[in-house]
């Protein structure tokens, strides 16, 4: 069922810079996921599934990947007044870039007040998750909010890397703080967890177009929805509510897909949520008929794998495994393949991501590594084995352990 009343904008001018070198040519939101997604595939996904069919996402940091995905890949009917348009940053407000989240919705004001939508939905473009975002709608008409923020529950000793909100026992905001030193208050009848901003917002668009204007005339301002707007807005007592993303559920859903949200922000997070799309039973399901997760697609050939002579087994196990790849002779252990990848023979490589296009040479092994596109990884090269000498030949190594080749590499 289409949501008429609604207007969407998707923040994806993130520059990731924790990330890097996966960043280096590309928005966080463009970085590959799973195989043959995008990170931005989710979100976008969440909309559409939830019955929302007029989209703007934002763009500004190097967004040509992100671009090119969004025009080919989401194509939705504009007879029917269906879009997923992007939004470049256009200076229209002076010669400044996006100077923050509510920033870069003050520049692209004209398309609220083009569209003139009822409600407005500010959804970040950077985390995994799926979402039934009708019902955070729904919370928001009940509630009679003039903003409702969408909130996952944290343990308290995490509450210094997030918005941490403060709640009364009808989920009311009463306090906002940005990364608090000290821990908060405990969510009602949860000791020992506090609430984390997921950085979406559904504003009524008068108070939405009413506090923007405000926030940009502040000199002082860093032009943000959760140090400035939000602040703001609760000073003035606004009716702000928490909607509390545990609640929500989709079609579909399993048990462990119950709250399932993760920041890819990091090397090490964006690792490791990959690699949990291996397990047996995954606490996010990309297999659902009931809530499918669309991405453009390949016209590529199916995954093929060849050979079968002694010790030259083209093989993978507990790995998932995109089209277009050629597994000739070598073997995969617990991996990723993004499309057109080919792993000769006699080589290993386990625990690892492999971007759209990498070749792995003969009696290459690999651990622990994430290979980027279009590298051509030479026989008898080792990767993610001496850390020392990852980093001698320019590849970044995180906190964990993840080795990184970046795109293009010439090793």
């Amino acid at each position: 069922m289409s949501i008429e009343d609604a207007l969407v904008m998707i923040l994806a001018g993130g520059e990731g810079k924790r990330l890097y070198p996966l960043t280096k040519d590309r928005a966080k939101p463009a970085v590959p996921f799973g195989g043959r997604y995008r990170i931005i595939d989710f979100v976008i996904n969440n909309f559409i599934n939830s019955g929302f069919y007029k989209l703007k996402v934002l763009t500004q940091y190097k967004s040509d990947s992100l671009n090119k995905h969004i025009t080919r890949g989401w194509a939705l009917s504009p007879f029917l007044n269906q879009y997923v348009d992007l939004a470049p940053a256009q200076m229209r407000t002076g010669n400044d870039w996006y100077r923050g989240t509510a920033d870069a919705i003050y520049q692209n004001i004209f398309h609220i007040t083009d569209e003139d939508p009822r409600y407005v939905c500010i959804f970040g473009g950077d985390h995994i998750y799926k979402m039934d975002v009708s019902q955070m709608l729904d919370y928001h008409k009940e509630k009679k909010a003039d903003l409702s923020i969408s909130a996952i529950p944290i343990p308290i000793e995490e509450a210094s890397e997030f918005g941490i909100m403060e709640v009364d026992d009808d989920w009311k905001l009463i306090n906002f703080v940005e990364k608090p030193k000290t821990p908060p208050k405990s969510i009602p009848g949860k000791p020992g967890m506090c609430l984390a901003s997921m950085g979406n917002y559904i504003f009524d668009k008068e108070i939405l177009l009413t506090a923007l204007e405000k926030d940009y005339n502040i000199p002082n301002s860093n032009h943000d929805f959760g140090k400035n707007v939000i602040p703001m807005l609760l000073n003035e007592g606004k009716n702000i509510y928490v909607y509390n993303f545990s609640d929500n559920s989709f079609a579909g859903m399993s048990d462990s897909e119950r709250g399932y949200w993760r920041d890819v922000g990091s090397i090490d997070a964006y690792w490791q949520a990959n690699m949990d799309l291996l397990m047996y039973t995954p606490e996010l399901n990309l297999y659902s008929k009931e809530w499918p997760l669309r991405t453009f697609n390949y016209n590529y050939p199916p995954a093929k794998f060849v050979w079968e002579e002694g010790d030259r087994v083209g093989m993978a196990t507990n790995s998932m495994v995109s089209e277009g790849c050629i597994i000739s002779g070598g073997g995969l252990s617990h991996c990723i393949l993004s499309p057109k990848v080919r792993i000769n023979s006699y080589s290993s490589v386990q625990d690892s991501i492999l971007m759209e296009n990498v070749e792995v040479g003969r009696y290459s092994q690999i651990k622990k590594a994430i290979i980027d596109k279009n590298v051509i990884i030479p026989p008898h090269t080792r990767i993610g084995f001496d850390r020392v000498e990852d980093e001698k030949r320019g590849f970044h190594v995180s906190a964990g352990g993840v080795t990184v080749v970046p795109k293009g590499a010439i090793l």
